[in-house]
């Protein structure tokens, strides 16, 4: 998503779980078959099969768009009224799936109405994504919290070259070896930990130690803010079963902060999160610690 791409961003650093830069061992994804199991086992998900150029089906939001590009953590929305938007992906194993757009191409957007902030906000019907699952071909199709389908995914979508539209955008994505441990499944919380829920998580919440100005707040509608100390963060949020955590963070400049706290770093790395007393607990998939934060009032 670099200088050959012209996207020009309203952001400028990403904390992007991308794996575009690496393509040791990587190949084309063909779409997975039906997952099938005894009746009542979970049977975990490939969300790295989600990696694709995808032609977008029974949307409802006809200026939805007309490909999903996925790649290893970055996302392209190619088509829409307001042009080709861009952003960060996640999903994990257990059928959970987060989208946010804070990209977008100014000379497509300059005076169309409407699109004033297609660079600040995820399309609405993006936002009611919440899952995905595969249907009996074995193609994607995207969920709301409801299990209602939002959209199919169609492969072999083919971007048409643009001026704005970067190179990375136009070849098919690849599932490099990064990718493949970014999607990993994560391991359980430990049994000293309460998993979290959506409920539990929303407020305001400081870090134990460092600056003294950083926080992370997480919003009831999916979003969280914070600050490292000295710069502002933000993104969007989304959590499950067992303590599961996906997040998102968007591209920010920062600048230099004494005793700054990586809170974006935190979310985007963390997979679970659970509670030790009024101790909030953020794990890595491999269930290394990311960082802990405390409630405020």
């Amino acid at each position: 998503m670099a200088g050959q791409g012209r996207l020009a961003t309203l952001a400028v650093l990403s904390l992007l779980l991308s794996g575009c830069g690496r393509q040791g061992n990587s190949e084309p994804v063909a779409p997975r078959p039906p997952l099938s199991g005894t009746a009542g086992v979970v049977v975990p998900l490939a969300p790295e099969s989600l990696i694709g150029a995808w032609t977008l089906v029974d949307v409802a939001d006809p200026g939805a768009g007309k490909i999903l590009h996925l790649a290893g953590g970055e996302l392209h929305l190619v088509g829409t009224r307001c042009g080709t938007l861009g952003g960060t992906w996640r999903a994990n194993s257990e059928g959970a799936f987060l989208a946010d757009i804070w990209q977008a191409s100014t000379d497509a957007v300059e005076g169309i109405p409407g699109c004033e902030k297609a660079s600040q906000e995820t399309p609405g019907w993006l936002r009611r994504v919440t899952a995905y699952q595969f249907d009996g071909k074995g193609l994607p199709v995207l969920l709301d919290e409801g299990r209602q389908p939002v959209a199919r995914l169609v492969p072999g979508a083919t971007p048409t070259p643009e001026p704005n539209l970067a190179d990375s955008v136009l070849a098919p994505p690849l599932v490099t070896d990064e990718a493949r441990r970014a999607l990993a499944p994560a391991v359980a919380l430990p049994v000293t930990l309460v998993p979290t829920d959506q409920g539990r998580l929303v407020g305001r919440w400081v870090p134990l130690s460092g600056h003294k100005a950083a926080y992370v707040e997480f919003t009831a509608d999916g979003e969280w803010r914070g600050s490292d100390g000295c710069n502002g963060e933000s993104g969007r949020w989304i959590s499950g079963a067992g303590g599961a955590l996906l997040a998102t963070a968007r591209g920010v400049t920062l600048a230099f902060c004494t005793d700054s706290v990586p809170v974006g770093q935190w979310l985007t790395t963390a997979r679970r999160a659970g509670l030790g007393g009024e101790v909030l607990v953020l794990l890595d998939a491999q269930g290394d610690e990311t960082g802990r934060l405390t409630a405020t009032d």
